[in-house]
């Protein structure tokens, strides 16, 4: 059954969505050693380069509600260019290192759903001020207050900062959710960043299914 993802009025974001699903799980899918060269941040194949202004509009997108999107809440894509960097970024699974890869060279952050271990439906809109959600294995919280999230029917899941733990991807997972956090200022990247998405996602032999976005004036809190 197609995926359907409501997204709250915004005056800034432009999301973009679709399904993968994986002709085997993550754990039995050899790795993506393909994609490693892609995790390094000088990597010469990448088409293209994060910059000043794309880093720019994203935490702009990420501050609208009122979220601070600095420091240890900075925006994803910001994490991975430092960890590149350092030559930290390593192979995690297949699911994650395309998201990687293309969120590293694009700029724009991504959030990645296990769509077994979500519950629809969905929808993206500003997290209420005292929500907050478990984001690693160690237990620790990020306060959500102000900040773009999808929700599953359990409540918000991911978001451009750090996704949270209860729907993360592991060895069993078979089919994702893919968002990316784009903004009406960064259009044509949001286009050349799906692309390229979508390519390495087929060549890890996974089927690229759409997600319905409807715009709703009344999506939950």
């Amino acid at each position: 059954m197609p995926v359907t993802l409501t997204v709250a009025p915004h005056p800034l974001l432009l999301p973009g969505a679709f399904v993968s699903a994986f002709p085997a799980t993550l754990g039995e899918l050899p790795p993506s050693e393909g994609f490693a060269r892609f995790l390094q941040a000088d990597a010469a194949e990448a088409p293209f380069r994060p910059d000043d202004a794309i880093r720019g509009a994203v935490r702009d997108l990420l501050r609208w509600g009122g979220f601070k999107p600095t420091g240890r809440s900075k925006p994803a894509s910001e994490y991975l260019v430092r960890a590149a960097a350092e030559g930290a970024l390593k192979p995690i699974n297949a699911a994650v290192d395309a998201c990687n890869a293309v969120s590293l060279h694009s700029g724009l952050p991504i959030s990645v759903v296990d769509l077994d271990r979500a519950r629809p439906p969905y929808h993206i809109a500003v997290a209420p001020v005292g929500a907050s959600y478990v984001f690693n294995a160690s237990g620790q919280t990020i306060d959500l207050g102000g900040l773009l999230c999808v929700f599953d029917a359990e409540g918000p899941c991911a978001n451009a900062v750090k996704d949270a733990q209860r729907t993360k991807t592991d060895a069993s997972t078979r089919r994702t959710l893919s968002i990316v956090w784009g903004t009406k200022a960064l259009e044509p990247r949001l286009a050349e960043a799906l692309s390229w998405y979508r390519h390495l996602i087929t060549l890890l032999g996974a089927e690229v299914e759409e997600v319905e976005l409807k715009a709703s004036a009344d999506a939950p809190p």
